[in-house]
């Protein structure tokens, strides 16, 4: 059996439960199989992941030292509004919780005591490249989730003024065209252009309307197509729905949480690295496997960059 150390970069991925014709939703589907994985920051990068069967098995390896390595966790979240505020803020609590059950079956993995390093949440898009989003956004929420539920009441002012970005457009098309459908509701039910402001309102009030990461994503990008991953580029609009909601939410609640920590000490606790990543449908263009690789190489150039 091979030794872990007791110190591994820990890493959180995200993927989508189902919607409308994704029984299946890509972004789970790339991110399921790097569940309870590790890889070492400093090896061979393209090499397997080992399966991790016992993550209290970590030790240092005892014939000298050995490149800190990474152990990676998967989890589902549904397509929901409700399901994403239940589960991301707990993701940066201290300690982090983790639903315990709803994660396609998957072994549960204790969170660290002290919070992970880096999350990388994965969502599906449109046709095209990998997208690597800079920002969330906390406000113009108007899509409707799988549920046919709708993002929180920020306030009653209406939305119609306000120009839909070709981010938003490209959602709405894509969520119109499932089958004509989307689950059982007609493409006129989808989205809401005339309510009222939604999005994140009480106990946000602090952060600003925009949310940008801290890892330099044009860097990793110019990192992603020089080991041969072409398709690939920077997006500033994650589309308004639930990839942008879950972006923003996690974004805030990494600094809110690092804040908490941090104390009268401002040096004491670095924020926990936050990343946003849209990937095409199966196949359009790129398979679920190469989405796992991209995601791999993603994680080790995040966890070797500090």
């Amino acid at each position: 059996m091979a030794s872990f150390d007791n110190n591994p970069y820990r890493v959180l991925l995200t993927g989508f439960g189902p919607f409308g014709r994704f029984r299946e939703n890509p972004s789970w589907l790339a991110v399921k199989p790097l569940h309870n994985t590790v890889m070492e920051a400093d090896g061979y990068e393209y090499s397997s992941p080992i399966i991790h069967d016992d993550h209290s098995a970590m030790i240092v390896d005892e014939d000298g030292p050995r490149p800190r390595q990474i152990h990676i966790t998967s989890l589902l979240i549904p397509m929901e509004y409700g399901a994403a505020l239940a589960i991301v803020p707990p993701i940066h609590a201290t300690p982090p919780m983790l639903p315990r059950h709803g994660n396609d079956s998957l072994p549960f993995i204790a969170p660290p005591e002290d919070g992970y390093d880096f999350v990388l949440h994965v969502g599906v898009a449109g046709r095209g490249p990998l997208r690597m989003e800079k920002v969330g956004h906390k406000l113009g929420y108007r899509l409707k989730d799988a549920t046919g539920a709708m993002a929180p009441v920020v306030a009653q002012e209406s939305l119609v003024a306000r120009e839909i970005t070709e981010a938003e457009r490209r959602e709405m098309d894509r969520l119109t065209i499932l089958n004509d459908r989307v689950g059982n509701r007609p493409p006129s039910e989808v989205v809401d252009p005339m309510g009222p402001l939604r999005g994140f309102g009480k106990g946000y009030e602090n952060f600003d309307d925009d949310l940008y990461t801290e890892i330099d994503v044009e860097k990793l990008v110019v990192h992603l197509k020089e080991t041969g991953i072409e398709q690939v580029y920077t997006s500033m609009d994650a589309g308004h729905y639930l990839c942008d909601f879950v972006y923003f939410c996690s974004l805030a609640e990494s600094r809110r949480g690092a804040s908490n920590r941090r104390g009268p000490d401002p040096e004491m606790q670095d924020v926990t690295k936050v990343l946003g990543l849209q990937i095409p449908p199966v196949g359009q263009p790129l398979s679920t496997e190469e989405v796992t690789e991209a995601i791999r190489r993603i994680i080790l150039w995040v966890c070797r960059t500090g």
